[in-house]
């Protein structure tokens, strides 16, 4: 017979091991760890002791990652009473800057709005932006993160553009339209990479866009 002919049939005959009950402590197999030769119980106790290693494993990444978010959630929570309380478009501007430096560790940050009120001062919030890049930002279904090659928005970090290695683009919008673009820059290229996750980045869009859409009414 075959090696899985012989596992198939004990799969078909469970009371196999019932009915030769001196098979499972005279049969002895090759320990996993070593050269020496062990019972199929006690190979059977491995197996499961290393499992349980394993899934000790993972829920200690569970954990790390649920300690991990509820970190970035407190952090989300202190940025948005900020920005409640702004009462105008400076204050709003300075409320972001500083809690994703000093929160988040997000060294280089700028906003651009398409349209200017005309009441506002020229602010480089206001600048000229390319259509190009606001037809991208119309296309966003989710932040952008990846390399700023071709992106015009490596500009908006003034002297600090040459040394930008990565960046995440999230697109602001107000009733449906998009109203402008949050640039947020780094030196390190692993900061913001393709494919990580974005969940938090779109409710810091969500969030900005709301707040300065009041702050500007």
């Amino acid at each position: 017979m075959k090696s899985d002919e012989v596992a198939e049939y004990l799969q078909d005959h469970p009371q196999f091991f019932e009915e030769h009950t001196d098979l499972m402590t005279n049969m002895v197999i090759t320990h996993p760890h070593g050269g020496r030769t062990i019972s199929i119980t006690e190979r059977q106790m491995l197996a499961l002791r290393d499992k349980n290693k394993k899934l000790e494993g993972k829920m200690g990444e569970l954990l790390q990652f649920g300690e991990e978010n509820d970190g970035i959630s407190e952090k989300m929570h202190r940025l948005a009473v900020g920005m409640i309380a702004a009462g105008n478009f400076q204050s709003a501007l300075q409320t972001l800057n500083f809690h994703l430096r000093d929160d988040f560790a997000v060294p280089h940050v700028a906003v651009r709005l398409w349209n200017r009120p005309t009441e506002t001062d020229e602010l480089p919030e206001f600048a000229q932006v390319s259509e190009k890049l606001q037809a991208f930002a119309e296309t966003l279904t989710q932040p952008y993160c990846g390399s700023t090659a071709g992106f015009e928005t490596s500009s908006w970090f003034g002297e600090s553009a040459a040394q930008i290695r990565s960046q995440a683009l999230i697109a602001m919008r107000n009733g449906g339209g998009t109203i402008g673009m949050i640039a947020m820059g780094s030196e390190d290229i692993e900061r913001f990479y393709a494919g990580m996750g974005t969940i938090y980045l779109e409710r810091l869009g969500e969030m900005t866009s709301a707040a300065l859409a009041r702050a500007l009414r």
